[in-house]
């Protein structure tokens, strides 16, 4: 058996939910098949076990012939064991089949959300990506585990009306009705089950969304007074989700009864002209046994169905939660495919922004949101007219992996601190024959100035997620050393000390430079400390470079400029 996840989960059809489970199908056929194969050989080993009972009572009791009867008990006694065997291998590969699926679910959809990065929170709620990775994978996996016990009961009714028929056809024909008219009166009851679920499910995320920002924002909610207010809009929410778990469950219980009605029905029936067949001595004693053995064992494969319909409802509602995710686009498309060799000149043509290679630019604006407005279109975050070594932006190759852009809303994620500040496909190689101007994470963390974070830590301790435990400013010296350490060939830090102190600042204004050598940095700040140490500024006013020059020869030249960074000092 495979070990899960596999490194690939494929590309997914997800052009409609019925789609996708059966792109699911299609890439795990070969385990799907074999469960659909196991769950026949379980359900038709118990189907043969009626006749083969009848068998017994007419040949070995009825015609008393001992050797009749300890073969027909043999016959039983190896359909047991074949039960059995199916039985615990069919599990196995149903587990495997749930648990394939639900993490080549995750996988895909983790990798959807890496693809869609700041267009995520934009098209779609925290909630609703929490439930699709706690509830809806689990939904997905219940269609592929019913698979096998759902071919199986098909399989097995088809195997029991051949059997009714070669003995009495009308009971055949009762068998073979019957299930038909059984399905289509059961049907009408799951299209308002898979509204309500449908509704309970979207009501479900909104759930998730208030909780998650009440969690986020817990602690500026409790300093403005606004912990009752939010608790309260959480709890009218909860009491709504908790009417529609319970329009859900009406709904439920009627397919429930109706699984338990219907084939009792049926069985009935059989049971009934089975009785009057035998007092008419149309059929013998031991196929009677037979035919009831028959008639009690359809209760199991008929209530299997209804459960296969519940569990493909559910999983079909689970399944276009994944689709619509998945048919988001990125709002800016990763698509270049042109090799620029680099480091290289970056231009902006909307600022006039010029950024040379090798070299720490500093963009001071009179409008933080100017500077931002920069930083997003060197990243590509936002359209714009960049150019690298001459070069658009929206062509060349591998733009995410060549401009990392780091700002104050990065999130530190939970794990090892080592790991959430160089992950292992980032991290440079530690020793001396690594490539000139490549970073380690020690020469990372001594150039954001956290070598007291770390060590106080441990580069080995666990981090709550977005690094809870740590003050503001911790957690952005954190984030610049993650940054320093990806060791990009053009790095863009949006106001990357703003949250620490003035000798910690001049330390970290020291050190970028001396750490990027030979690679292109640009800063957005109007801190001094940073801006003094920068080989170049550009001052921003109204979303274009006004002047240029280095910090000094602005402060004596560009009034507007001193005005600007004198106040961001103060």
């Amino acid at each position: 058996m495979k070990e899960l996840p596999v490194s690939d989960p494929g590309t997914p059809d997800h052009g409609s939910p019925t789609r996708y489970l059966l792109w699911l199908v299609r890439v795990q056929r070969r385990s799907v098949v074999g469960v659909a194969v196991l769950g026949s050989l379980f359900f038709l080993s118990q189907a043969l076990m009626p006749a083969a009972i009848g068998r017994a009572i007419d040949d070995g009791v009825a015609g008393e012939d001992t050797g009749a009867l300890l073969r027909w008990a043999g016959a039983l006694s190896a359909l047991g064991v074949l039960q059995m065997a199916s039985s615990v291998t069919r599990h196995r590969l149903a587990v495997f089949n749930w648990l394939s699926a639900a993490y080549r679910t995750i996988q895909v959809v983790t990798r959807q959300t890496t693809r869609l990065g700041a267009t995520l929170p934009k098209r779609i709620t925290a909630g609703e990506v929490v439930s699709v990775g706690i509830s809806d994978v689990a939904r997905i996996g219940d269609v592929l585990d019913i698979v096998g016990r759902g071919t199986g009961s098909v399989v097995a009714i088809v195997a029991v009306a051949a059997l009714l028929l070669a003995t009495s056809w009308p009971l055949g024909l009762v068998v073979l009705i019957g299930v038909p008219v059984i399905l289509a009166l059961a049907a009408p009851l799951l299209r308002p089950y898979e509204r309500r679920e449908d509704a309970h499910r979207e009501l479900v995320s909104e759930l998730n969304s208030t909780a998650t920002d009440l969690v986020a924002g817990l602690r500026v909610l409790r300093g403005v007074g606004g912990e009752g207010l939010f608790a309260g809009r959480y709890a009218r929410r909860s009491q709504e989700v908790r009417r529609a778990g319970v329009r859900v469950a009406w709904a439920e219980s009627r397919i429930s009864g109706a699984e338990v009605l219907l084939p009792g029905l049926l069985v009935a029936l059989v049971t009934w002209l089975g009785a009057h067949f035998a007092q008419e001595h149309r059929i013998t004693v031991g196929q009677l046994v037979a035919f009831y053995g028959y008639a009690v064992f359809l209760v199991e494969p008929l209530r299997t169905i209804g459960e296969m319909a519940q569990k493909f409802t559910k999983g079909r509602v689970a399944a276009g939660r994944v689709c619509r995710l998945l048919s988001i686009e990125p709002e800016i498309a990763s698509t270049g495919t042109r090799v620029v060799d680099g480091p290289a000149e970056l231009v902006d043509a909307a600022s006039g922004l010029v950024v040379r290679p090798g070299r720490v630019t500093a963009v001071a604006a009179a409008d933080p949101r100017d500077a931002a407005a920069v930083a997003d279109r060197l990243g590509r975050y936002a359209e714009g007219d960049v150019t690298y070594a001459g070069v658009p932006l929206a062509d060349v190759a591998d733009v995410r992996s060549r401009v990392l852009v780091a700002v104050n809303e990065d999130r530190l994620f939970s794990g090892p601190l080592h790991d959430t500040l160089a992950p292992p496909d980032t991290l440079a190689p530690p020793d001396a024959s690594r490539a000139p101007g490549t970073v380690t994470l020690d020469e990372a963390v001594e150039a954001a100035s956290a070598a007291d974070v770390v060590e106080a830590t441990g580069l080995d301790e666990h981090v709550a997620e977005a690094g809870r435990e740590f003050s503001g400013g911790q957690r952005q010296r954190l984030r610049l050393v993650r940054a320093l350490a990806a060791d990009p060939e053009v790095l863009v830090l949006v106001e990357p000390t703003s949250a620490v102190d003035a000798h910690t600042e001049a330390a970290i204004a020291e050190r970028i430079g001396r750490v990027r050598a030979g690679r292109t940095t640009v800063i957005a700040t109007t801190s001094p400390l940073v801006l003094d140490r920068a080989d170049h500024v550009a001052f921003v006013e109204h979303g274009e470079v006004v002047a240029e020059g280095t910090h000094r020869d602005l402060l004596d030249t560009e009034p507007r400029y001193a005005a600007v960074v004198t106040r961001g000092a103060t």
